[in-house]
């Protein structure tokens, strides 16, 4: 944007002399700054030539009657109004400045369904605290980066439903993320076929160019009344991509305590054929994951791959002082010429 001018009603103040003030301003010009340095040098010469420049009047008195008298400091005064004019003259040439620069994002974003499963086999402790904490961790910092992307939620076990429909109110969706837990949904069992369904139905109208959904499951699907597979070629049909995540150890993991209060283990396997399988169809990745760890990095690499140019503009707004200085400058010429027409030039020196 052009330059603006300082509001010049309000030069009078003494506020544009402050050290703060001047230490606020940006310099378009710094280099004539460093003519302070020199400045006391001009000033010497010129009283020097001043000083050349004067007649002496020889006058015959008596040592009783020479005496200093204050008044004769006057003849000092135009120098020193002189040496502000300088100055100030100096401090405009520097040109200071203040620039606010505003910086204006968007992009189009992108739409995202996060399915979690909360069927009882996520509260094993093989990922600490355990399988569903973990996700959700790495589900709210998830949420977290993302800019302007709309985001939603389901959560599934023996059945599924959208926990928040897709949304950018990030603050509100990482709430509802808090809140799961495993009595949200009392029909047991993994419907992932299910769950596909609600996430694609909550996704079938968007307009954005980039649909996805990340699927997080333990388990191979064992509820529900619709297979897995159909759903993913459904969510495909709406040209959304698929994230499968496999989370889970294989062999003995850790599940609760027994009656002594000691760390029960349950033999776990996982059949990753179906999740591979929903992935390859919805043109996305399948990822197993077995530690807190693992399944951050997951989050991260999708966190990279779907992203959506950030654009911005950015818009400076510029305000020059220089005018301050500059009406200073010429108020203390003016009032300059007007003594070098008064006694004060003329004072004798002793």
């Amino acid at each position: 944007m052009g330059d603006q001018v300082a509001n010049s009603s309000q030069w009078l103040s003494s506020h544009w002399f402050q050290w703060e003030t001047l230490q606020s301003f940006n310099w378009e010009l710094s280099v004539v700054l460093y003519a302070f340095y020199v400045l006391p040098l001009v000033i010497l010469i010129w009283f020097a030539i001043d000083i050349m420049k004067k007649q002496s009047l020889s006058i015959a008195l008596t040592d009783r009657d020479i005496k200093w008298s204050p008044t004769s400091l006057l003849r000092l005064i135009p120098h020193l109004i002189m040496l502000l004019i300088l100055s100030l003259l100096l401090l405009a040439l520097a040109r200071p400045q203040k620039t606010n620069e505003k910086v204006e994002q968007w992009t189009e974003g992108i739409d995202i369904m996060m399915l979690i499963d909360i069927s009882e086999s996520m509260q094993i402790e093989d990922f600490k605290p355990n399988r569903l904490e973990a996700a959700k961790d790495v589900a709210r910092k998830f949420v977290l980066g993302r800019f302007q992307d709309r985001i939603g939620l389901v959560v599934f076990s023996g059945e599924a439903y959208s926990r928040s429909p897709l949304t950018t109110d990030y603050d509100l969706l990482n709430t509802y993320i808090d809140d799961i837990d495993f009595n949200l949904i009392e029909k047991s069992g993994t419907a992932i076929g299910s769950a596909l369904a609600v996430g694609t139905n909550r996704m079938r109208e968007s307009e954005s160019k980039s649909k996805v959904m990340i699927l997080i499951s333990d388990g191979d699907n064992t509820a529900g009344n619709i297979d897995p597979i159909i759903a993913a070629e459904l969510a495909d049909a709406y040209d959304i991509k698929i994230y499968t995540i496999a989370i889970g150890k294989e062999g003995k993991v850790p599940f609760g305590k027994d009656f002594f209060g000691r760390t029960r283990y349950v033999e776990n396997t996982l059949n990753e054929t179906t999740l591979r399988e929903i992935a390859k169809i919805g043109n996305g990745k399948f990822y197993r994951v077995s530690d807190n760890q693992a399944l951050e990095d997951v989050f991260m690499l999708i966190d990279k791959y779907e992203k959506a140019e950030i654009k911005e503009n950015r818009f400076k707004d510029t305000t020059d002082f220089y005018p301050i200085y500059l009406k200073w400058a010429i108020v203390l010429f003016l009032l300059w010429m007007l003594l070098k027409s008064t006694f004060i030039s003329n004072i004798l020196q002793d």
